[in-house]
């Protein structure tokens, strides 16, 4: 289960691999935004969504939509997946899950991130969100849909 349309985002601060925290209250308010959680930088599923996303990337762009990946890697492993695939958007370390739980993107026991992803409003609202954990693809397709309706 995902958070609900219609529902507050819950604020967070997280590093990203820019070098800057990124704040949803202070940072984002305002802006509607991508957030999508994954579970692990390298894997051939998060990889095929990232690059997915990358190649993507200019459509969110032309819309004024940022994106951004969350996951519980190190942000060493960000910055060199971000890196060796040229991901054009920045990526959230959350290294203790808070965040993830927060947007009910955490898998119980193993504490692994699920694979979801939010549109989130300029009211910081849940607009859109789509989970499934093995159709890594359906989330940019998704967003676009929701975006251009």
């Amino acid at each position: 289960m995902s958070l609900a349309i219609g529902q507050k985002a819950p604020d967070f601060t997280l590093p990203s691999t820019s070098g800057e925290k990124v704040t949803l209250s202070k940072h984002l308010k305002g802006k509607p935004f991508i957030l999508y959680f994954y579970p692990k930088d390298f894997t051939p599923g998060c990889t095929a969504e990232a690059c997915e996303f990358r190649d993507q990337f200019e459509a969110f762009r032309d819309l004024d939509i940022p994106v951004f990946g969350v996951s519980r890697d190190k942000m060493e492993s960000h910055i060199q997946f971000k890196k060796q695939h040229r991901l054009p958007f920045e990526l959230l370390s959350d290294l203790d899950g808070k965040v993830c739980k927060a947007y009910d993107a955490l898998i119980p026991l193993i504490r692994m991130p699920k694979r979801v992803t939010y549109l989130i409003n300029e009211k910081q609202e849940i607009a859109a969100v789509f989970s499934e954990m093995f159709e890594s693809k359906g989330h940019i397709q998704s967003m676009l849909k929701n975006l251009s309706s």
